[in-house]
């Protein structure tokens, strides 16, 4: 069955066969396995995954490919479970099994990376880990240190729960069509202690984004004049944290005290 890629679900479906066997090893799937595939599209890691797992559910928006998909792996339908739905939807946790986390993998389009990534945040107690087909500038956000021009909200939201390791980028010739954009596989994994991790704990996850979002509200400002409304210098100075400095200079640690600090005010 043939399918043609469409724009407004962002498909680029990953051809490249050395590139597609580099993922499956770096996943490196156990057969006990739970698998959880965002986007499988024409089932290009699929066809690896599902033969060397306990099972996998594969979670694809576009219902012009469901009967493509159902006819490629039926000969491992007892494992194989396909969610026509937006992944944006789907309680993930649901689709584990009692004392066991699973697995989950996916190509993301690249225009709803961040709103997915933020999805699977919630779901992150019953996650072993995760794989991700991302484009590089997103990848390179999530695992940047302060002092880059890459660090920001998404860098510290996702770096306080997960062990982030960027993997290896992936040139456009891989898919058709052809993304204008470079591409990067990126591993993320949950941190069993947060307090053991990080050396503090953060009290609320909403006071975070909300201080991530008015300390790089204007990046070239400093935090005395991004956080005004909220916090005062003196305030931030008691924190050990200089107030003339820029959001992008502060460690993760940092903004953990500042979003504390503005849970108590």
């Amino acid at each position: 069955m043939k399918h043609k890629a469409r724009k407004r679900f962002g498909q680029n479906f990953l051809t490249d066969q050395s590139i597609i066997l580099h993922i499956i090893q770096t996943i490196g799937a156990q057969k006990n396995d739970r698998i959880v595939e965002i986007g499988p599209g024409k089932g290009a890691l699929t066809e690896y995954l599902l033969p060397s797992c306990k099972h996998l559910s594969a979670i694809e928006l576009d219902r012009d490919l469901i009967p493509l998909l159902k006819i490629s792996f039926a000969t491992h339908s007892q494992k194989f479970n396909l969610i026509n739905q937006d992944i944006l939807t789907v309680k993930i946790c649901e689709l584990a099994e009692e004392n066991q986390k699973i697995r989950v993998i996916g190509n993301l389009p690249y225009n709803i990376s961040t709103p997915v990534l933020f999805h699977l945040l919630s779901y992150k107690d019953c996650i072993q880990d995760m794989f991700f087909m991302l484009q590089k500038e997103v990848v390179d956000r999530l695992a940047a240190s302060p002092n880059s021009k890459n660090y920001g909200r998404l860098s510290i939201i996702m770096q306080y729960y997960f062990d982030i390791e960027k993997c290896f980028e992936v040139r456009p010739e891989a898919f058709n069509p052809a993304p204008k954009v470079e591409s990067a596989i990126v591993t993320l994994r949950p941190y069993s202690n947060l307090k053991e991790q990080h050396g503090i704990v953060l009290d609320d996850p909403v006071a975070l984004k909300a201080i991530c979002q008015l300390a790089f509200g204007q990046r070239r400002k400093t935090l005395r004049n991004n956080l005004k409304k909220v916090i005062s210098s003196e305030q931030i100075e008691q924190l050990e944290i200089d107030p003339a400095s820029r959001a992008e200079t502060l460690s993760l640690q940092d903004f953990i005290k500042l979003a504390n600090l503005y849970t108590t005010i």
